[in-house]
């Protein structure tokens, strides 16, 4: 007796998805760029990144978006001639509505379906590259907490000393030489703050957090700038109300604005008769980092500025300036900005300077 088998097959009937839903599902700007150099088609991405709508991207040639002489130009060329795709990494694609720097990887690939077109994909680096700048800034201060622990005991001790015995002097010391022992004395006392204010560095115990209302921050380092090194200074807040609270150490919050509103007041100066400084918060989606010391990772969809009117940082120093001991000011330290980076990088965020004369 035989028994017959059947073997029943379930075949999938193919998805039709066009290659315009898979190219807008791309998080990355793709372009595809015609014989003539004009933008042939975009997807959503690349609406966004040159903030202009497919349509009128379609009305352009590609050079008129890019800087002039951009190295993608002459990569379209040499896709053209090879045949091949190529890469180029760290490029500045600054656009028209963006002129900013704005660093990007490029890849670039012919379409042999279509003479002379060239497919172009633009990865932006700038998030990373601001993460590798934390990083850095991270670095240097942790080189600071090993001389600030070093700083601690082996100065601050002798210090007392030398401070002391300029006292005893000073006692039986002639109005001449009085003089001299109070120099002794101030210059200690100088010493010492310095190394205190290392010493802050040192301190790596994890961060205490609770919720706190940022605009109340602001605005009590405002009064406090207020009454005194910003009496002259025009407050101007643009605040998006409906930010929630954030998830931070409020009084090392406080040390960081009321850093960087003083850095601004300095740069504007104490004769400028239109200084102003503005105080902006917004939300920015779409980033997520780890946090410092955990595997947690969080958003980071706030952004908070401090903007002034003042002549601007110098080129070389700008990427420098959130190190230790850097500074502009002849009585400055140069711990300031570097303690507020370790406190933004303690909290997980990113901190980062622009500076247009």
């Amino acid at each position: 007796m035989s028994r017959a088998q059947t073997t029943s097959k379930a075949v999938a009937a193919p998805i039709n998805i066009s290659a315009d839903a898979m190219l807008n599902a791309l998080p990355h700007p793709v372009l595809m760029i015609a014989a003539d150099g004009k933008i042939a088609d975009a997807n959503v991405a690349a609406e966004q990144f040159f903030e202009a709508s497919i349509p009128m991207l379609r009305r352009h040639l590609l050079r008129e978006l890019v800087p002039f002489g951009s190295p993608l130009l002459t990569l379209i060329e040499q896709v053209r001639r090879s045949g091949s795709a190529v890469n180029e990494y760290k490029v500045d694609l600054a656009t028209p509505r963006n002129p900013g720097e704005r660093l990007v990887d490029l890849h670039v690939a012919p379409l042999p379906e279509y003479l002379d077109h060239v497919i172009v994909m633009l990865q932006e680096r700038t998030i990373a590259d601001k993460m590798d700048r934390q990083l850095t800034h991270r670095g240097a201060a942790r080189s600071v907490i090993a001389l600030a622990a070093m700083l601690a005991h082996e100065i601050k001790n002798p210090l007392s000393g030398i401070r002391g015995a300029a006292q005893l002097l000073e006692q039986s010391a002639s109005d001449e030489d009085r003089q001299l022992t109070t120099l002794i004395c101030d210059e200690t006392d100088r010493i010492v703050k310095l190394v205190d204010r290392m010493e802050v560095f040192a301190d790596e115990r994890p961060v205490e957090r609770e919720p706190v209302n940022i605009h109340v921050v602001l605005d009590h380092v405002k009064r406090l700038a207020q009454t005194g090194f910003a009496r002259h200074i025009k407050f101007i807040e643009e605040y998006d109300p409906s930010l929630p609270p954030v998830l931070a150490n409020r009084d090392q919050l406080v040390q960081v604005f009321l850093n960087l509103v003083k850095n601004a007041c300095e740069a504007i100066g104490e004769d400028a008769n239109d200084g102003e400084i503005q105080l902006t918060t917004a939300f920015r989606p779409g980033v997520r980092l780890s946090v410092p010391g955990s595997n947690a990772r969080v958003s980071l969809p706030l952004e908070f500025c401090v903007r002034d009117n003042g002549p601007g940082v110098p080129e070389d120093l700008m990427p420098h300036l959130f190190d230790p001991f850097v500074t502009t000011k002849r009585t400055g330290s140069g711990l300031g900005l570097a303690l507020v980076a370790k406190i933004i990088g303690d909290h997980g965020g990113i901190i980062e300077c622009e500076s247009q004369p």
